[in-house]
């Protein structure tokens, strides 16, 4: 790899980093519903795709089982989610959005919104698009 295109890449990177850092300190910042954008997508993947087993979360998610088990604790505690068995594994258990999670997806995809608007606004249907083909492509790059 040439020094300029390293170069390059190392700035886009520390631009990525420091993007991420901004977004999430907005989303803090702005946070009505008092709960991470990671409990939001969980309440989003149920709510869009139904039942679903803690394993299969964790895949979508790119976390551990163990990092789903502590997300979805809050949520069941709070009253978003609940356990539901499993209908063919008896040990086995589905996790379920509730009405009062519905509820409050509702409410912060308002809050969603504004925060998307806000990191995206500004580029044109183009420069969106290719943004989006350029994140996919780097995103898959990493599965292989």
């Amino acid at each position: 790899m040439n020094k300029k295109r390293s170069e390059n890449i190392v700035s886009l990177f520390e631009i990525f980093v420091s993007l991420e850092r901004k977004w999430m300190n907005d989303w803090n910042h702005l946070n009505e519903v008092g709960l991470s954008k990671t409990h939001i997508l969980i309440l989003q993947i149920l709510e869009t795709e139904g039942l679903k087993r803690p394993s299969i979360l964790a895949e979508q998610l790119q976390i551990t089982t163990g990092g789903v088990t502590v997300l979805t604790s809050k949520l069941i505690k709070d009253g978003f989610v609940q356990k539901c068995q499993n209908e063919r594994d008896r040990r086995a258990y589905n996790l379920e959005i509730t009405d009062s999670g519905k509820n409050l997806l509702h409410s912060a995809r308002s809050q969603i919104n504004q925060q998307i608007q806000k990191m995206f606004g500004m580029l044109s249907d183009e420069e969106i698009q290719n943004l989006r083909d350029i994140f996919y492509k780097c995103l898959m790059g990493q599965k292989q």
